[in-house]
């Protein structure tokens, strides 16, 4: 295993870690350069999302429903292609508190499907899927 390797494995690793910091903190400058300019977006509901912008303009609009969120982000895989594209595997569990409902929370279970390119030597997404598991919607019950 190379010094490369290694370095290329973490890079991918740190977009996601920014990707769930960038969400969940609401920076969506820090979340918007995890992604290329011309990403290709799909597995949100049946819309396919072209562009970074685009895409960072749906996430701020769709995180109005939502207050305090928590995205826990589980094993990835890497493997990379003799293109340079690194294919990536991510578990994700997401957390959200309901903005109109605070004793309500959304929980998703679902996987990041990504491939991932470095762009003027930083690793950015260029094709974002989402595999949803599951969710659940659970309102808060008061202690007894």
């Amino acid at each position: 295993m190379s010094d490369q390797y290694v370095a290329d494995r973490m890079g991918c690793m740190d977009v996601m870690a920014k990707y769930a910091k960038g969400v969940d903190n609401r920076d969506l400058e820090l979340y918007r350069r995890c992604f290329s300019d011309d990403v290709v977006v799909t597995g949100f509901g049946e819309e396919t999302y072209t562009g970074g912008d685009e895409w960072t303009a749906y996430v701020k609009e769709a995180l109005e429903a939502f207050g305090p969120t928590q995205h826990m982000m589980g094993p990835q895989l890497v493997d990379f292609d003799d293109d340079g594209v690194a294919h990536c595997r991510t578990d994700v569990q997401a957390h959200h508190y309901m903005a109109d409902a605070p004793d309500t929370t959304l929980t998703l279970w679902a996987t990041y499907e990504n491939d991932m390119k470095k762009i003027d030597g930083e690793w950015k997404i260029i094709r974002h899927h989402l595999v949803s598991r599951g969710t659940r919607i659970q309102k808060d019950q008061p202690p007894a």
